[in-house]
């Protein structure tokens, strides 16, 4: 199926929607990392790099599903409340818009990069409305790779939100990147699994905010 704009298939977004219903963790490759505040993380590792992709179900409480992709979308806001964030902009490189963002790494690792594209899309499926949010990596050479900067070419992400029947939000997120082996596999998959809980603490709050400055 062609693409519906951005670079993203109708398919991959209806794959998304599909993943809230019915999460698709084929044989017993998928582990279960982490369960925390009402979210289960899952990963599949990768024997030749040792990262691990992962797969993120559950609610976020007193999140509304439009609130919730508002914010995810907001760049600007987002680095008020992400603490992570040392750089995050939109440029027109070719007649497309894509996304620089740094992210702030502890020490002994250098801060990484991306440069990606992104589409979002409100779906209407047999009644149930869908938030869906695809990103990808790319490249263009208007933006640079900086010294002491760990640049990511490989970055996939795709988010789905709806609401929980209540006031909450029920969310699939799907996520993969590999800065390419500079830094200790074990390192990465180490601060993704630790840092996901705390990410999505700091979302909810962020929500909460959002209606208020709104």
């Amino acid at each position: 199926m062609e693409p519906a704009g951005g670079g993203f298939s109708e398919d991959q977004f209806r794959e998304a929607c599909a993943e809230l219903r019915r999460p698709a963790l084929p044989g017993a490759s998928w582990e279960l990392l982490l369960e925390a505040l009402g979210i289960s993380i899952y990963g599949l590792l990768d024997q030749q790099t040792g990262l691990y992709e992962y797969k993120v179900f559950g609610v976020l409480d007193n999140c509304l599903p439009d609130v919730l992709a508002d914010v995810y979308m907001d760049l600007d806001y987002r680095k008020q409340w992400d603490q992570y964030v040392k750089e995050l902009y939109e440029k027109e490189c070719n007649g497309e818009t894509v996304v620089y963002w740094q992210v702030k790494y502890p020490f002994p690792m250098s801060n990484r990069d991306y440069i990606y594209i992104r589409q979002r899309r409100d779906l209407d499926l047999d009644g149930r409305k869908i938030h869906v949010i695809l990103a990808q990596s790319t490249s263009v050479p208007q933006i640079a790779e900086r010294s002491g900067v760990v640049r990511v070419n490989q970055y996939k992400q795709s988010l789905a939100i709806e609401s929980d029947g209540k006031k909450g939000s029920k969310v699939f997120m799907y996520y993969f990147d590999n800065p390419g082996g500079q830094i200790p596999s074990w390192l990465i998959n180490w601060v993704a699994k630790s840092g996901v809980p705390n990410f999505l603490k700091d979302m909810g709050k962020a929500c909460q905010n959002y209606l208020k400055k709104t």
